[in-house]
């Protein structure tokens, strides 16, 4: 069949942040990641080889393309290109479809793809104090935000709150960096001390700093909010001021020297899995 034209210069306009909003549209590359996205949501289109549609028992529908690799890899985001390439949708915000909604904890019945969109701003939030959250202070680098979907799968934290300058969840290279995690993380983008002001007074906001507590010295809560800052520059003024529980990952041994600072994203593995090793 073949891809015309004009599905070529939508798929490449997906690739940048103005392009997904304007179209509505995302993309998923690969077996792993389109097969979890559809366990969740129904794609707008497939593209994809005759091998992979076999293989899968579906049938090519009227706007899914079926194709040979070569013509799969004009059109992937990826070096080396895997059977597969889905376009699933952006649900827009709307005044009824908030950044963290108050039925959040019976919220089941909602996609997690479509709650990544949600941008409306509120001044209260409902947060179960009982479960653990992450919260990202500016991080930017695609894959960072990636994978820290993925450990936060991994480690059951199921909702991630996001300052409006952290990357953002439908870039092409984050979504390939969850390996379809995105497809049970919810990621939720407002500002930070909006949220933390409207938390309920003792809630337990842990942030990791270079003159923190020592992780593994100090008393872990089974639920709060664990803030993880900026590549570069840690966690802002702003949101630092709403910590309560300053956290430090030790080098070894200590006084020994070593690198600056670590990866933000193996910073949160490491913290998640003390957390849950607690728990």
């Amino acid at each position: 069949m073949g891809i015309s034209k004009n599905i070529q210069k939508l798929i490449r306009s997906l690739e940048t942040k103005k392009g997904r909003r304007k179209e509505g549209l995302f993309v998923a590359e690969g077996p792993k990641v389109v097969g979890d996205l559809m366990a969740v949501t129904a794609p707008v289109r497939l593209i994809a080889t005759a091998e992979w549609f076999a293989s899968h028992a579906i049938q090519p529908g009227n706007d899914d393309t079926v194709v040979t690799e070569e013509e799969l890899r004009k059109v992937s985001f990826l070096q080396h290109p895997q059977q597969v390439m889905g376009l699933f949708a952006m649900e827009p915000a709307t005044s009824e479809n908030h950044s963290f909604l108050n039925d959040v904890a019976t919220s089941e019945d909602r996609s997690p793809v479509s709650e990544a969109a949600n941008r409306v701003p509120r001044t209260s939030y409902l947060v179960p104090r009982d479960n653990l959250h992450l919260a990202l202070d500016g991080v930017q680098d695609p894959g960072n935000l990636g994978t820290i979907i993925r450990i936060a799968d991994w480690f059951g934290i199921e909702h991630i709150f996001c300052s409006p300058d952290t990357a953002d969840v439908y870039n092409p290279k984050v979504v390939q960096a969850t390996m379809g995690s995105i497809a049970r993380v919810h990621i939720h983008y407002l500002p930070l001390p909006d949220l933390f002001a409207s938390l309920p007074e003792g809630t337990p906001v842990y942030g990791t700093f270079l003159d923190g507590e020592n992780l593994y010295e100090q008393t872990l809560s089974p639920g709060g909010i664990i803030v993880m800052g900026n590549e570069g520059n840690g966690i802002s003024p702003e949101v630092a001021q709403h910590i309560n529980r300053r956290l430090l990952i030790p080098n070894y041994p200590p006084g020994r020297e070593t690198a600056d600072s670590l990866n933000v994203a193996i910073a949160t593995a490491i913290t998640c899995a003390e957390f849950r090793r607690r728990s």
